[in-house]
């Protein structure tokens, strides 16, 4: 899949949450176990997805697939499967190298059928990002960026104070990258559902113009209702539901109660 849509992935991604009723994007990843063949990962893959993704707007993969499975045998064989359930696949690659290396690393990933990827804006626009958003524009595919990752250590990159090149005065990282995805159109903005203070912050930057992705609910503490509350559109949620005995049951129960605080 290389042409592009009528319409932007910001405006799919609306369209997916509306119409499955959901603002949840599945985390597909699965722990490294070495004696795991790549078919019985695939398959478990695929059974996730196929009992969860009812109760799922989009799905995120991570080098947790792409890794063993391949980004044109497995990983394109889940993206197929995630476009039948009228669902949409974001590629979390962090891409965060030079534009020569960022362009083929997008043109790759939105061939192999993804809708979006999420890259990193530490590397800067000129001969960083730029390439990315022009394979994106053209293709009408999406660029989400980071702003404040959900982990304990996120604090000492992107919440470093910086010289805002505007101002002149000191600012937060993740408030300069805020900024940045506005004055870059991004498609959203990746902050951890584990700093609903961040949320709230960068969501008094982004307004109603850039949707922010919340990951981190579950496994690593973050609470679907406070991410909400402080300003996230959509939850990002992976070891609660795959790594679950259930996870159609623990899918169903979470829709369910982001459905009373929406």
């Amino acid at each position: 899949m290389t042409g592009g849509f009528e319409t932007s992935f910001k405006s799919r991604m609306e369209d997916s949450a509306k119409k499955n009723g959901s603002s949840i994007v599945l985390a597909l990843d699965f722990p490294f176990h070495a004696a795991e063949n790549r078919g019985e990962l695939l398959f478990k893959a695929q059974n996730v997805l196929e009992l969860a993704g009812s109760c799922m707007c989009a799905v995120k993969i991570n080098h947790h697939l792409v890794l063993p499975l391949g980004t044109f045998d497995g990983v394109q064989q889940l993206v197929n499967k995630i476009h039948e359930k009228g669902l949409l696949a974001i590629i979390d690659c962090k891409v965060n190298d030079i534009g020569a290396t960022n362009q083929v690393i997008a043109e790759y990933y939105y061939a192999a059928g993804f809708d979006a990827l999420i890259a990193n804006p530490f590397v800067g626009w000129e001969e960083g990002l730029k390439p990315v958003f022009d394979v994106a524009l053209k293709q009408q595919r999406g660029v989400i960026l980071l702003g404040y990752m959900s982990h304990k250590g996120a604090g000492e990159g992107y919440g470093q104070l910086v010289c805002d090149a505007e101002t002149g005065k000191k600012t937060p990282q993740y408030i300069a990258f805020a900024k940045k995805a506005l004055k870059w159109d991004a498609d959203g903005v990746v902050v951890g559902a584990t700093y609903p203070e961040k949320i709230r912050e960068i969501h008094e930057v982004l307004r109603e113009n850039v949707p922010i992705y919340s990951p981190g609910i579950g496994a690593q503490g973050g609470a679907a209702e406070t991410a909400l509350k402080a300003g996230a559109r959509y939850l990002i949620v992976g070891r609660e539901i795959t790594l679950s005995e259930n996870p159609s049951k623990v899918a169903e129960k979470l829709k369910a109660s982001i459905k009373r605080v929406e």
